[in-house]
Formats: C-alpha cells, structure tokens, sequence
C-alpha cells in the first residue's frame, strides 16, 4: 500500500511506517492546498495528514472512488477534517487520543502561572535590561493557591489540568461540560458556562474545536468573567472569538490570557502581541518529541490495522 505523511515527522514514526508501506514523506511544515488534498486522495491508499491540511466537503466531492480510504490524523483534534464529507465518500478517519494528554496539560498549567504571575513581561523586562532591581511592589501578580480553576470541557486533557490544578496548585476546581462525569478527583460541576466564567479565578478552555463550540468563549461569557480573573486557552483557536478577547483584555474586563492557539493561526493580532498582560505561545500543546513520536506511532498504527483488514483503533 502507499502511505502519504504530509508533514515531516520524528525518524521513529517514518521507520515505523516504512515497514510497512511504500511511504511518500511531503518535506514541507506548510499546509496541504486544496489541489494537493485531492491529488492524495486519488494516488494514496492511506493519507496521515495533520493540523492545518483543511479537509473540507469540497475536497471529498466526487471522491467516491478515490484510491485513498483511510485519513489517519495526527492529533488528537480533527476539526480541519469533514468526518461527515470523508464518510459519506467511504474514507475512514482516526486521531490519536490519549498521546496529548499530559503534554497539553502541563502547557496548561504553564499558561496558567505565566498569565497569573506576569512571567512573560517579567522576562522581556529583564531582557530588555530595564529591571531596577527587587521592591516591594514590583509586578504584583495573582497567587493561584486557594483561588478557583474553571475548566470548560472535562474530557481527558481538562481531568489531568484539573489534577493539576487541584494537587499541585492547591485550588479549588468547578467544571462546565455537556454532559455529567464521574471523576476521580475534587471537582464540582456547575450549571452554566455563565456561572463558571463568573465564579472561577483561572478560566481554562479544554474543549474539542468545530462548529459545536466555535466562539463558544463570546463577548457575552467574557463579560462574566471577574476583573482579576485570567483565560487561558489550551483548546482549538477558534472556540475563543478572539475579536472579543482583545476588547476585554483592552478594557481593562478581565486581566490576563494565556494563549497557545489562536483562532487565524498562525497569523496572531498585532494587538494581542503588543499587550504586556497576554502570554502567547507558538501552539506547544504536544511540543515534546516522546510525545509527538507516540502521536505519530500510534497515527501509523491506525494505518496497519487498515492495511491488514483489522478494525482501526481511533476511529472518529
């Protein structure tokens, strides 16, 4: 069978994949345009394509033939592919949950104390050569210990920012999710994302991204939010409608976000990277490379279950 990987990856997942199949290795970290989706499709039998390779229902059309009948996504978040397009055409779509889990909750928990105890301004500070020296009141941030962790969206990444949060930070942690959970840690659910963006210190976005929950976090839900109160977002760009974000952070509504994704990636607001109160990061989440070689494995597992008629394992 022939394998197409759209994005260089760790030497230990090409290996793996060369095992097994003829692998064509795309050299290039720049997207997949839309006449390079449908060429995969028709001379692939598996394609692992990635964030960023937007699959769309225009992609699929008149796929019903295509050679391709597995996307075996690298990541666990797949809304830049039309599962819906993909399965109406036969082609099978797996990610690779469980692989992000702890990486992406630690870049969290990172956020979290850059965003509530100013680090990033602190360094530019120092960089910049302008720090005069230790006083009193210099750069008096948030303390997060005895404050209040509010996580939207409580699958497995949110239950391991909640550990963490809870165990390592000492606060106290409230959750807003679509349906009721069973945990095995200190947490209440609320009722509302209202009275979780209204009661909670720490506001962190966990939640899958498509159309369900795009600009889930509004004007509206940021307006809840109290003056003190930090966002931070972990998620998928667009669940955070950034135009509103910008406004509560300009106004003085909320006081800081920690962001790690943003809804144009990679293009970021000019006035997002001018606020001093705003940490950015270049979308870390899985940035490890134990980690992005286990993603990429188990992307490639998903492939050989294909290739040896066997269920795969992650099917979305």
């Amino acid at each position: 069978m022939e394998l197409y990987i759209t994005r260089p990856m760790p030497e230990t997942v090409l290996d793996r994949a060369r095992a097994h199949f003829n692998v064509t290795l795309r050299e290039q970290n720049t997207p997949l345009k839309k006449g390079e989706m449908r060429a995969a499709l028709v001379l692939y039998d598996v394609v692992i394509p990635t964030l960023g390779d937007l699959f769309t229902a225009e992609v699929f059309d008149g796929m019903e033939s295509a050679r391709c009948r597995l996307l075996a996504n690298f990541g666990v978040g797949y809304n830049h592919i039309d599962v819906a397009a993909a399965h109406a055409v036969g082609i099978t779509v797996t990610n690779t949950p469980g692989a992000v889990t702890e990486a992406t909750a630690d870049i969290a928990l990172m956020l979290m104390l850059m965003s509530a105890r100013r680090a990033g301004e602190g360094e530019r500070l120092v960089r910049a050569g302008k720090w005069t020296g230790w006083h009193p009141t210099q750069m008096l941030g948030l303390h997060l210990g005895g404050k209040t962790c509010g996580i939207v969206g409580m699958g497995r990444i949110g239950q391991a920012i909640a550990r963490r949060a809870h165990y390592g930070l000492g606060m106290e942690v409230i959750y807003h999710n679509r349906s009721a959970r069973t945990l095995d840690l200190p947490a209440r659910q609320v009722d509302s994302l209202a009275e979780l963006m209204a009661k909670s210190d720490c506001v962190v976005i966990a939640v899958p991204g498509g159309p369900e929950t795009r600009h889930m976090i509004d004007a509206q839900a940021l307006a809840a939010m109290r003056p003190h109160a930090h966002l931070i977002n972990i998620a998928r760009g667009d669940v955070v409608e950034e135009a509103a974000l910008v406004a509560a952070l300009e106004s003085g509504q909320i006081a800081g976000a920690g962001l790690d994704v943003y809804e144009h990636e990679p293009k970021v607001p000019d006035a997002l990277r001018r606020m001093e109160n705003v940490t950015l990061l270049p979308h870390l989440g899985t940035a490890a490379l134990d980690v992005r070689e286990e993603m990429g494995l188990m992307a490639v597992e998903n492939a050989i279950a294909h290739l040896e008629g066997r269920d795969v394992l992650n099917p979305v």
